[in-house]
């Protein structure tokens, strides 16, 4: 079993605004990605693939639990590169003020041979950015 990486920031917003950001199409394209096929319904696929014009990366996942405002998970894979799946859940705790918002990406070693691109270092750094930096600043401003 290996070692899930685990993000968390505290957000100056409500669980629900909060909630919103991570579900609604529209305000997704403006910090995470523009997944054009995210319905939040468990069962559900959805692709996209990273910013820019290259769509060298294609991002599949299918939704396996929603709890409104608390809970979102997901399978996180690249069906071009690996039949391997690895497991993401946002987890939000209404806190005095805001929200804490826990990433925990499971699975990860799934990737470890398909290049430096892949890496735990590499997912790492990508989470901390898509919510220290995209998330909270779309949500805070």
């Amino acid at each position: 079993m290996s070692t899930p990486i685990v993000v968390q920031y505290k957000i100056n917003a409500p669980a629900e605004k909060v909630w919103r950001a991570l579900t609604d199409q529209d305000e997704m394209k403006s910090w995470y990605f523009n997944i054009s096929d995210f319905e939040p319904e468990v069962g559900k696929v959805f692709n996209f693939y990273e910013p820019g014009e290259a769509k060298k990366y294609h991002h599949q996942c299918e939704i396996l639990e929603i709890i409104p405002s608390q809970i979102l998970k997901y399978t996180w894979a690249y069906p071009d590169f690996s039949p391997l799946k690895t497991v993401v859940t946002w987890e939000l705790f209404s806190e005095q003020n805001g929200t804490v918002v826990t990433l925990v990406h499971d699975g990860i070693d799934n990737f470890k041979d398909l290049g430096e691109g892949f890496s735990r270092e590499s997912f790492t750094e990508g989470w901390n950015v898509i919510i220290g930096e995209s998330l909270k600043g779309f949500l805070e401003n």
